[in-house]
């Protein structure tokens, strides 16, 4: 936009800056000098006032997600008090904000639009667990890239996401939102979500700044209750828990979020140690730290603050930049200033980075780049969105189990049975396939199993029955579920939980089906007919009276707006199934927290002595390990070789293995890479993943799968801390998952 265009709609004040910063680019481009100088002479305009309004993030009345509204933020931003609004959509509605913000303040500083835009934005893509078991990342950072393009077509300019909390621990509800338990794939995720977002440039309109969550170790809470207390080791927090925020940082995420919840007696919101000492001084993060919803206040009840002016304070001196809808720095920011409790050069530090993240994305050369009603028209729900939904859905369905039932193979469905019965609560349900976080998802262009299958399968006559409820005690529907049972040759169930049972809030005590959706199993177990259980959650379950019971299982999470066209794809066998978990399923809720990387401890499993390491009353091993996941084929492992058995620090070992698909399906296996340090100063994990491999192989085809470690992959945290490679001997694991291996052993030596 000229500045001619910009005269008749900005305050002179503004012109003035918006002149400046064209003079730069003119002079010689967007340096970081002219950025710095552009921040620099907007913040000498600008009262205190003004200044914490930047720091300030409200919602607006367009949704909500979290307990608390402002309902004054239109006066906040008119009277440059509010810089930044969140769960503000559409074109339409960001224009009439950005408006006041722009023409209606004296120095007429740009809005920035946050929104939780986790896995889509209209156009819903599978749950972050679910597309984490693709183990694809091209795939990965594809979806967070379309996920920004059509929300940024919207009006939105900022993304809370990735989330890379690791979480060990389904009882948590948050579990949905990340990718697993492992850091080494979490990491893996955390930079293909933050490139994908952010794109090559926040200057492109169809791209989100990315903030990386929840700093840190969220995904921890004691008894896997939402917002609970977090304690834990340095170590475990530094090999576990923060490789992936770093991952996502070093990977150029814009913004981070601190985390509701205390870390070993320090909330996240006002830990320093977090903030500013790892976060700021080890990872050389120069971007925005903002708050969660009301973490700010929330200081008070976590008994850490005296009041909300002390824990203001505290959040400031810590190293956030931005206050969520706490209205805290709003409402005493200035007084603290005034006790010298704050300096106003903090604040400046704070309000620079503000800036320069609406700078970044080029909202001080036009502030309505976002705002094309053309654009919002052409993007969203475009052929573009859905052909992607389908796909990212189909590569992030596990098969759990697939045997032989006394009528035959039932998957997959390659002759087309003349009956089905279609059973559950879950078979013909919208919105829950949308699953937790599903932003301004549209439930009315949903894709539901039951619809899914009628495309897919047009020669089958479907018996649809409910049966009952996600929730209750209601088993008035079973006897119609029963009846359709009985007159189909093949029962497809889909049981699980709806969307509300997972995600923010939605922690669960027991993590077995909910309901007596169970019941309706064991009901249609009884009839003898041939059953494939569909499962659609947001988080690992405990089913083992299913896999004991069951022939086929379909673990399909929430998958999005084609969610039934993409399980009916695999109930057909017009697509195989190719995904892994990324998350333990246990076999009962008291095996919880699970996790494939173990310590060995002092006393290991021995079944023969009770003074070991064990259960009375189950088994160690979980139900499904991590890593787990069938095919319609199948695939042998062998010939697994190193180039030596001994290297130096300096030096690589080349890891081969060979892979061949031995049955009839052509497929995709995910070949996973291990190592064990055998003998450190610290005890290490049974395995710990360093590698993975997704290839594509046709019935009777061999491929030879290879791999890189070097010294710095084989790195632990000594006693003194120091992060670093210790001679010694290591195993390396190579196959089909955390459970189902081929070894061999090596040296790591000095040189």
């Amino acid at each position: 936009m000229k500045t001619t265009q910009l005269r008749h709609l900005i305050p002179a004040g503004f012109l003035l800056v918006v002149l400046f910063s064209i003079t730069s680019c003119n002079e010689g481009g967007k340096t970081k000098s002219h950025r710095d100088a552009f921040i620099d002479s907007l913040l000498s305009r600008m009262t205190l006032e003004e200044k914490i309004g930047q720091m300030t993030l409200l919602t607006s009345g367009w949704s909500q997600t979290g307990p608390s509204m402002n309902e004054d933020y239109k006066k906040m931003i008119r009277n440059g008090h509010c810089g930044n609004v969140f769960n503000a959509l559409t074109v339409e509605y960001n224009r009439k904000l950005q408006r006041m913000a722009v023409e209606e303040t004296r120095l007429g500083i740009p809005l920035l639009f946050g929104y939780d835009v986790i896995h889509g934005f209209k156009t819903i893509f599978p749950i972050p667990l679910a597309t984490s078991c693709s183990w694809d990342t091209a795939m990965i950072r594809q979806t967070a890239r379309l996920a920004s393009k059509e929300a940024a077509a919207a009006g939105v300019t900022w993304t809370f996401n990735p989330m890379a909390d690791i979480s060990r621990d389904p009882r948590w509800g948050r579990i949905a939102e990340g990718a697993g338990e492992d850091p080494f794939l979490a990491s893996a995720i955390a930079r293909a979500k933050v490139k994908g977002h952010q794109g090559r440039t926040l200057s492109d309109p169809l791209t989100l700044a990315a903030c990386v969550k929840h700093m840190a170790a969220y995904g921890d809470p004691r008894a896997g209750r939402d917002y609970n207390t977090v304690d834990m080791s340095l170590r475990r927090l530094r090999e576990v828990y923060l490789p992936p925020y770093q991952a996502a940082v070093e990977a150029g995420a814009a913004t981070v979020m601190t985390a509701f919840n205390d870390l070993n007696g320090i909330p996240a919101t006002g830990n320093k140690f977090l903030l500013t000492n790892i976060l700021r001084n080890e990872w050389h993060f120069d971007g925005m730290v903002v708050t969660d919803y009301t973490s700010i206040p929330e200081m008070v009840d976590h008994g850490y603050a005296r009041d909300e002016k002390h824990a203001g304070e505290l959040a400031l001196n810590a190293g956030v930049d931005m206050d969520m809808q706490g209205s805290t720095f709003h409402n005493h920011l200035k007084k603290s200033v005034r006790q010298d409790k704050i300096s106003e050069q903090q604040i400046n530090q704070a309000v620079r980075r503000v800036l320069g993240l609406k700078y970044d994305l080029g909202l001080f050369e036009d502030p309505y780049r976002y705002l094309d009603e053309q654009r919002e028209d052409t993007i969203i729900h475009s052929q573009q969105m859905m052909d992607h939904a389908l796909a990212s859905a189909k590569e992030s369905v596990v098969l759990l189990k697939n045997e032989p039932h006394e009528a035959g193979q039932i998957l997959p469905m390659e002759q087309q049975p003349a009956s089905m019965a279609l059973i559950g609560p879950l078979a013909d349900s919208r919105s829950d396939m949308l699953g937790t976080w599903h932003a301004a998802g549209t439930d009315s262009l949903v894709t539901t199993l039951k619809e899914g299958i009628e495309q897919e399968f047009p020669g089958t006559t479907i018996h649809y029955a409910r049966g009952c409820e996600t929730t209750g005690t209601d088993q008035s529907g079973f006897d119609q579920a029963l009846a359709a049972a009985r007159k189909s040759e093949v029962i497809v169930m889909a049981v699980g939980e709806n969307f509300r049972q997972s995600g923010e809030a939605a922690s669960r005590a027991h993590i077995n089906l909910p309901g007596v959706q169970l019941e309706l199993v064991k009901k249609m177990v009884q009839t003898g007919k041939p059953l494939v259980v569909v499962l659609m959650a947001g988080r690992p379950l405990a089913i083992p009276w299913i896999d004991q019971n069951v022939a086929a299982i379909l673990n399909a999470w929430h998958l999005g707006t084609r969610a039934g066209d993409a399980v009916a794809d695999i109930l057909s066998g017009d697509t195989n199934p190719s995904g892994k978990l990324t998350s333990t399923f246990p076999r009962t809720t008291g095996q919880i927290p699970i996790f494939y990387s173990v310590k060995n401890t002092g006393r290991p499993l021995d079944p023969d002595n009770k003074y070991t390491s064990k259960y009375l009353d189950v088994p160690n091993d979980p139900l499904y390990p991590f890593g787990y996941g069938l095919s319609y084929t199948q695939f042998e492992y062998e010939n697994l070789k190193l180039n030596r058995s001994e290297i130096n620090f300096k030096q690589n070992l080349q890891v081969s293995v060979q892979v061949k698909n031995t049955g009839q399906y052509k497929g995709e296996e995910i070949v996973q890479l291990y190592t064990r340090d055998m003998v450190g100063s610290v005890t290490r994990p049974v395995k710990e993943l360093k590698g993975f491999r997704k290839i594509a192989l046709k019935p009777g085809e061999q491929k030879q799968v290879e791999f890189t470690l070097s010294a710095d992959d084989l790195k632990l945290y000594d006693p003194k801390m120091n992060h670093i490679a210790e001679p010694g001997k290591f195993k390396v694991f190579v196959g089909t998952s955390s459970a189902n291996v081929l070894e061999e052993s090596f040296t790591l030596v000095k040189p």
